[in-house]
């Protein structure tokens, strides 16, 4: 928790004006989903100072014109504007509507001013597409829902996008990946300013676990990006994924598109983001884990039938990716999946702490685990199962390095 603290201070120390340290803005835009944009208002917006929660001052801000028309048809109305923002210490933006259009050149300009003068920017889910947009991401490490990251490693190319992370702490600047992993961003926003108590104090009155360990490998699906749709390499893509179980390499794919070893890396990764051993071996991967949850395959023989030429391959892979050998990955798994399909009562969270598993030193916070499953509009928390206490850590979830 030092390096935690030690964030906390400098970016206290650095905030200019009229800004304060405990009051935060929430940037909210027509067209936003209410799930992610209630996250923020009520982790800081609500007075739990009774629990031994520090009150925050909340400032809801419009980020264009009103009234803002959100999920559901709803219509909110902020009661304050961009102005208001440049009294805040923190700048959450909890999601944009469209991955594909710009936001206001005012909200910018209003996000690179707050920066400017010492104010922590968090952007929740696609709310890092904000930031980007500003250019605050820009050199830097960033997460977003795993499903976008691909579109944004490719249209903000300076931005080191990591869709593995349930959020990523740079210290003034913090992004974190879907709707849930929005709470896991909060509590260790609440954590880096009022220490463990505090936030400990908050994920129990939001019946939530303080930490989670892992990141957001075992969500990803087998989905590529829409842009890829009309792409000559969109086959090839294809032909991969149906043929996981053959051994075949990058460079079997780069014959398959025509194309050299160097032109294919270079036009897959500027499609997707991703190197493409990378994505092949991380798609080898996941159909592991889905033959490991649904057969009863030995693990010799699901490294056949995903591709690996050996059991050591894939275990060293799965390790890597998931922090788990594949047969504990497997027990675990089944531990958590009682017969007849039912699942421990979450009512026991309440003086329960997941402890976190051990993670390379960096910059990078520890990661907090929680499903986000879907788009920005169309994310759920995690199921029961996810949050039920007394139960080890399912291997796969593991810190951010």
């Amino acid at each position: 928790m030092s390096q935690d603290s030690a964030t906390a201070t400098e970016a206290a120390r650095k905030l200019t004006g009229r800004r304060r340290r405990e009051v935060v803005a929430v940037l909210l835009f027509s067209g936003g989903p209410i799930f992610e944009s209630s996250i923020p208002l009520s982790v800081f917006g609500i007075d739990r100072q009774d629990a031994g929660v520090p009150r925050y001052r909340l400032l809801v801000c419009g980020g264009e014109e009103g009234p803002l028309r959100t999920t559901g048809g709803l219509e909110l109305t902020a009661p304050y504007g961009l102005e208001a923002i440049s009294r805040a210490g923190t700048v959450v933006v909890p999601a944009w509507r469209s991955i594909t259009s710009p936001p206001p050149a005012e909200a910018l300009d209003a996000l690179r001013r707050a920066h400017e003068e010492g104010a922590r920017i968090v952007g929740l889910c696609t709310g890092a597409f904000v930031l980007a947009a500003a250019g605050l991401l820009d050199g830097r490490p960033a997460t977003t829902h795993w499903m976008y990251a691909p579109t944004l490693a490719k249209r903000y190319p300076s931005v080191h996008v990591d869709p593995r992370e349930l959020f990523v702490d740079d210290g003034d600047v913090l992004t974190s990946a879907g709707t849930a992993a929005g709470i896991d961003l909060c509590l260790h926003i609440v954590r880096t300013d009022h220490g463990t108590e505090a936030a400990g104090a908050l994920a129990r009155r939001l019946v939530v676990p303080p930490r989670r360990s892992g990141g957001q490998e075992r969500y990803l699906d087998r989905s590529l990006p829409e842009e890829i749709g009309s792409d000559p390499l969109a086959e090839v893509v294809a032909w991969a994924l149906e043929h996981l179980h053959e051994q075949f390499d990058v460079e079997t794919l780069a014959a398959r598109a025509y194309m050299s070893r160097r032109t294919f890396d270079r036009r897959f990764r500027s499609l997707t983001g991703s190197a493409p051993l990378q994505w092949l071996i991380t798609q080898r991967v996941l159909q592991a884990q889905r033959l490991l949850e649904t057969s009863d395959y030995s693990v010799d023989e699901v490294a056949g039938r995903c591709g690996f030429r050996s059991p050591v391959a894939l275990r060293g892979h799965f390790r890597r990716q998931l922090g788990s050998s594949p047969a504990a990955y497997r027990a675990a798994y089944r531990a958590r999946r009682p017969q007849g399909g039912m699942v421990e009562s979450t009512a026991t969270v309440i003086d329960t702490v997941v402890p976190i598993q051990g993670s390379p030193s960096g910059r990078r916070s520890p990661a907090v685990s929680v499903a986000a499953s879907g788009g920005s509009s169309e994310h759920s928390l995690p199921g029961p199962d996810a949050y039920a206490p007394g139960r080890p850590a399912l291997p796969g979830q593991r810190s951010a390095p």
